[in-house]
């Protein structure tokens, strides 16, 4: 009987390759329920010649199940390497690529850094002062229901205006100006907040760039001939670009830039409302009230502001439909962008 439990128990051992039928075995034959035990439990029965002869057997049985056991078991745990054939092109690492609209941050930084802007970034966190009472949007103006703004519901001891998550890049005009005097030429880039209904042109989170020049003798001129530049560059020359009035409380007078829609091609479509155009930034004169608030003599500096969405550029370059997709993390979207 012993002999045939030994047998019966390698041999299946032999077979086994998994850690769990493994512990299987083992409550099977070693547990206290198990074929070893029911053969120790019998030797009471056993006269007492023929009891020690099995005694010695049966815990011989067990000795050896043990070892080879814990055989099985470092033969399980052990790490299994394939048999590597050095002959074979080894595969490619997986590389990521930029964010699209970190990649058209970038291009947009180039293109004003090569006619000598400066790039300077700034809080996302800002004061009601800087981002709107510094830009000419006093408490009861009603240019500001034209920002969605997300408050942040802190006062400080020292009597400073309320603070909020910024709506545009804007208010890092104010904060440059304060701390420089002209000539002044910067960009500034960041993430800006809107508390607004999200569809295919809009979002509660995206990213601006902001621009300003500011020097004696500064005219729209300058303005006009530095924003066909740009478009120019990021666009192309075929790209059709116009300058239509618009308002914003911070410049005078102000101007609205669009370029004919990348998908209907000036027909009128989904993506540019019908109008064949789509705005990509808006623009203007420093506002004088702007320039006296920081100092400046509006009788000796003028300078030209301009504000864009980054988003809406890959849109127009790429033929994308819907904002929303920048930012729905869909890797099959991102994998298109190169």
């Amino acid at each position: 009987m012993i002999d045939e439990v030994k047998e019966r128990a390698l041999s299946e051992l032999s077979l086994i390759n998994d850690a769990k039928e493994l512990e299987a075995w083992r409550v099977r034959y070693l547990g206290r329920k198990g074929e070893v035990s029911k053969i120790m439990k019998m030797l009471p029965n056993l006269p007492v010649d023929e009891r020690r002869e099995v005694g010695r057997k049966a815990n011989e049985l067990k000795e050896i199940l043990e070892e080879k056991f814990e055989e099985k078991r470092r033969e399980i745990r052990k790490p299994k390497f394939e048999p590597i054939d050095i002959t074979l092109p080894g595969r490619p690492p997986l590389l990521g690529r930029l964010h699209p609209t970190t990649k058209i941050l970038r291009e947009i930084c180039e293109v004003f850094a090569s006619m000598g802007f400066e790039i300077v970034e700034g809080p996302e966190v800002e004061w009601d002062y800087y981002n709107f009472e510094a830009l000419n949007i006093p408490e009861d103006h009603p240019a500001r229901d034209m920002w969605s703004t997300l408050w942040i519901d802190y006062e400080d001891p020292s009597g400073k205006t309320p603070m909020l998550l910024r709506t545009h890049t804007s208010p890092m005009q104010i904060r440059v100006m304060e701390k420089r005097k002209p000539p002044i030429r910067v960009i500034m880039p960041g993430k800006v907040y809107r508390y607004e209904a999200t569809d295919a042109t809009h979002e509660s989170m995206f990213y601006q760039v902001e621009g300003l020049a500011v020097d004696e003798g500064i005219t729209m001129a300058d303005l006009k001939g530095t924003l066909y530049e740009f478009s120019r560059r990021l666009f192309g020359k075929e790209r059709r670009v116009k300058f239509r009035c618009d308002y914003f409380p911070f410049v005078e007078p102000g101007v609205e830039v669009a370029i004919d829609c990348f998908i209907c091609r000036g027909e009128g479509c989904r993506l540019c409302g019908g109008s064949g155009w789509i705005e990509i930034l808006g623009a203007g004169m420093v506002h004088p009230e702007v320039l006296r608030r920081v100092g400046y003599d509006p009788e000796v500096y003028t300078g030209f502001a301009f504000g864009m969405g980054i988003e809406r550029i890959p849109m127009l370059r790429y033929g994308i439909d819907d904002i929303r997709l920048f930012y729905s993390n869909d890797i099959r979207f991102l994998r298109q962008m190169r």
